[in-house]
């Protein structure tokens, strides 16, 4: 097993169109890290470019120390899950898994102990005779997965390996692997997804990335509770958090805010005399709203709500040039469509945001 170092990696094509500048980063043996990023972002080409299926035309990539920017593929140690599962289909799931190892001209007990350990690990143990044809298509992703456990890479890479499985298998198949995670803790894995279930319940650390670089990197709670820009915190969750317009009228440990709809946020990030007046964006993701008589920070007419049993989601009309603000209260609220709402959050579930910058990064 391995670990990687991403050192002012970039990626231009035709010598002007740059895709990917200044990537660093550290991965850790045994981390599970997952690539995230809004489409056409690098986040395959990324991957491509650590597997070797794409140049690197800037920086350095090492494995356990090695630099390998022109190692080829099959020498850098690495092990690739594709969208598409790429099994022979002439050929059963035994004969798809071990198909590496006999090009390899590993002997057949090392080929059948390496088939079976995998196949029992991803409960293959009943298909191993059969044609992909008669597998579900999370089956055969499994198998894809097999062909890379017995090959006994130093990296796992894995590109949007779920995208083509319905809703259902696709949280199953996610459960799958996590749990082959834990029975290979000292594995190295790499994930791409645009899912960001995915991306929250799988990875050790997460690596967002947009405008060619790398946004921040950080565990999912850390991505989730103190994101560092409006555009990471608006990224991560779903929906995504609210930004409202204001000023800053009282700083400290507790800054407060007044809003441009009337409202007031008071936010546990601390700001000084030098920021009063400052114009902020307050953000405050939809679950952390409460409704409220009292104080609130936002106040508007619901425009439709959306029932999903656990929690309903509140769409408000648009004012004041704001994005529509979206609430998520717990339970069932139907019959708040069409009325008057006032939200609140305490201050710790308020963010605030100067420049598209988190003050908390200042």
């Amino acid at each position: 097993m391995a670990n990687l170092k991403l050192t002012d990696v970039a990626k231009t094509y035709g010598g002007t169109v740059d895709v990917l500048k200044n990537i660093n980063l550290d991965i850790e043996q045994g981390e599970l890290i997952v690539f995230v990023g809004p489409s056409g972002c690098g986040k395959s080409t990324l991957l491509r470019m650590i597997a070797g299926l794409e140049k690197i035309t800037g920086g350095t990539l090492e494995i356990d120390g090695q630099i390998v920017n022109d190692v080829p593929p099959a020498q850098r140690g690495i092990a690739m899950v594709f969208q598409s599962y790429a099994l022979y289909p002439h050929m059963t799931v035994r004969d798809n898994m071990s198909f590496a190892l006999k090009i390899a001209k590993k002997s057949p007990e090392e080929i059948d102990a390496a088939v079976t350990r995998a196949a029992k690990m991803l409960q293959l143990d009943p298909y191993l005779d059969r044609l992909p044809k008669a597998l579900s298509g999370g089956q055969r992703q499994r198998v894809a997965i097999g062909r890379s456990i017995v090959r006994d890479p130093k990296v796992y890479l894995f590109d949007e390996p779920l995208s083509n499985l319905d809703a259902a298998l696709r949280v199953a198949t996610r459960i799958e692997i996590a749990q082959l995670k834990e029975q290979m803790p000292n594995s190295t894995m790499i994930y791409v997804t645009h899912d960001q279930v995915e991306a929250m319940t799988l990875a050790s650390r997460i690596v967002v990335l947009a405008n060619k670089g790398i946004a921040q990197v950080g565990s999912p709670l850390e991505l989730y509770e103190r994101p560092n820009s409006e555009f990471v915190a608006q990224f991560i969750g779903s929906p995504s958090m609210n930004l409202l317009a204001g000023e800053v009228v009282g700083t400290g440990e507790l800054t407060t805010v007044k809003l441009t709809g009337g409202g007031t946020a008071v936010s546990h990030y601390p700001t000084t005399e030098a920021d009063m007046g400052l114009q902020v964006n307050v953000g405050v993701r939809p679950e952390d709203f409460v409704e409220t008589g009292g104080d609130f920070i936002f106040e508007g007419k619901v425009n439709i709500t959306e029932a999903l049993g656990e929690v309903t989601l509140l769409y408000f009309e648009p004012q004041h040039g704001d994005d529509p603000v979206i609430g998520k209260l717990p339970g069932i609220h139907a019959d708040l469509r069409g009325k008057s709402v006032k939200l609140g959050a305490t201050p710790d579930k308020v963010h605030l945001f100067a420049g598209g910058t988190s003050l908390l990064y200042r």
